[in-house]
């Protein structure tokens, strides 16, 4: 009777143990099968989907240390073989050269609709024509250039005027948090004519959307190293649970304000200057409201959020603390702000010197905005960007590829290869970016926080005037550094590089007002 219990017993954890064990195996096979391995034609295998989800948390560090090793390598995945690079010529080849053989592949494009739909960032072919020659031309008008200065000028008033409270009061801070609120506050005015008023804490609702908008970043993002996602989706449990209640405060948000924007929109008939983008994507839908209806104009929402406000606010959270960690730095950009602004005594009023930053002062800032590009160098807004192949492809570099295969280029890694920046790579010294003190810019292919070829980032020019205004507004009064300096601060892995866990700063007043 005893040999039947313990037949029994053996065989019911036996069980659970085999079956994991034969998902195991075939796990194996999916990631290693067909892949070409032992062809040296193909790049090596230096990374797999185990060694993702290892080094999940400083996976941008590991690349790091794989690109020095081997500019070019495969990372293996189920069903997936994708190649990772650091090599500028791989990069102009996907970019340009061979721009219409790539890409944002159907696999990426899964992954990313639930939040991002059909926005310029997720999709190819027509829709992203279509509104890329509308932002295009909306970007390129001098309306909303004067529009958005005036907003960034306004809303970097209102920051001073709060990070001189804490200063006052002797307070430690989040800078993080509170620049992802200032430039929420301007996307939203700038972006779609509404004044959120996040900065001031007094909107619930704009406090909720972007703590929806950016777990659902963290979320997704999860997804290409989540075997699991689908079933997840499917019951929703676990992350794709939290996903899916996140877009729902999202869609309801944003669903709300077209339908607002649509009304007032249609008292304001005979207005033909628009200054917003909503208004004037709304106004071009009418031409084919079937195609651009609103759940189309949500995701165009959404994709200009992810460009308006994570990569703004994460590079001058980024530039805070590179200012903080280099401290000679902060006191030339400093220094430079007094110069340009002619602004050397000590009492300034707050209104008239920002209102007075005008695109001829920005002009003149070469070392604020080397001191940015070169902030933009080590700590990209998009850490990993690339395409996938359309067709079986060989790289300049020698490697040949198959149709369905990604190549990623490893932005974060590359500000820290020797072989494209020097001994001095991982140094933070934005005096590289100057020639007799006048900034000189890098091939889009060597410098990619902007990405590069018929996609290259129509805002670029856009995200400066605002991370200049803001930049000259807080230096001009304030000089900062970290509350606790012996604290590690790192990345979180997500598609736009936010500090983890923010960034406690504290800010000493330079001038009264």
């Amino acid at each position: 009777m005893d040999h039947i219990v313990y037949y029994t017993m053996f065989t019911f954890i036996a069980t659970p143990l085999a079956l994991l064990f034969i998902a195991f195996l075939y796990l194996m096979l999916k990631v290693f099968s067909g892949k070409s391995i032992r062809d040296p034609s193909y790049p090596p295998v230096y990374d797999t989907v185990f060694h993702q989800l290892f080094y999940f948390n400083k996976y941008y560090d590991y690349q790091t240390k794989l690109a020095k090793k081997q500019p070019t390598h495969r990372f293996l995945a189920p069903g997936l073989s994708n190649i990772y690079t650091a090599d500028t010529r791989n990069i102009e080849h996907i970019l340009k050269t061979k721009f219409d053989k790539y890409s944002k592949g159907e696999c990426n494009q899964e992954i990313m609709k639930d939040l991002f739909g059909q926005g310029i960032f997720a999709v190819d072919g027509d829709k992203w024509k279509q509104q890329r020659k509308l932002a295009s031309f909306e970007f390129s008008t001098g309306v909303l250039r004067d529009f958005s200065c005036a907003v960034f000028r306004r809303n970097a008033t209102n920051l001073v005027r709060i990070i001189n409270g804490f200063a006052v009061a002797g307070r430690v801070f989040d800078v993080q948090d509170i620049l992802m609120r200032y430039s929420l506050d301007s996307i939203f005015k700038v972006g779609f004519g509404v004044d959120l008023n996040c900065l001031n804490g007094s909107s619930k609702e704009g406090t909720e959307f972007m703590k929806a908008f950016d777990d659902s970043n963290a979320l997704v993002y999860w997804r290409f190293v989540d075997p699991t996602w689908k079933l997840k989706k499917f019951l929703n449990i676990g992350s794709e649970a939290s996903l899916n209640k996140n877009i729902e405060v999202i869609d309801d948000f944003v669903y709300e304000l077209i339908s607002t924007k649509r009304k007032l929109i249609s008292l304001q008939r005979d207005c033909n200057d628009k200054e917003d983008i909503l208004s004037r994507f709304l106004v071009e839908s009418e031409k084919d409201p079937e195609m651009m209806n609103d759940r189309y104009l949500k995701d165009i929402i959404l994709n200009f959020m992810l460009a308006g406000k994570d990569t703004s606010a994460g590079t001058l959270s980024w530039f805070i603390y590179m200012l903080c960690k280099n401290p000679t730095v902060q006191a030339k950009v400093a220094q430079e702000v007094k110069e340009v602004t002619e602004s050397q005594e000590n009492e300034v009023d707050v209104d008239d010197f920002i209102e007075n930053i005008t695109d001829a002062t920005l002009e003149r800032m070469h070392y604020l905005h080397a001191a940015l590009t070169e902030t933009l160098r080590l700590y990209p807004a998009l850490p990993v960007d690339g395409r996938v192949a359309e067709i079986d492809d060989v790289l300049p570099d020698g490697f040949r590829l198959k149709k369905g295969d990604g190549v990623y280029y490893m932005c974060y890694a590359m500000g820290r290869m020797p072989y494209i920046w020097g001994e001095d790579a991982e140094d933070y010294r934005p005096e590289r970016w100057l020639n007799n003190g006048v900034f000189q810019p890098e091939s889009p292919y060597k410098f990619v926080s902007f990405h590069a070829g018929p996609r290259i980032c129509l805002g670029k020019d856009f995200a400066y005037r605002q991370m200049k205004i803001v930049s000259i507004a807080l230096l001009r009064f304030f000089r900062f550094k970290l509350a606790d300096d012996t604290k590690n601060v790192t990345y979180k892995t997500m598609f736009t590089l936010h500090i983890d866990g923010g960034l406690p700063i504290c800010a000493v007043t330079r001038a009264s007002y």
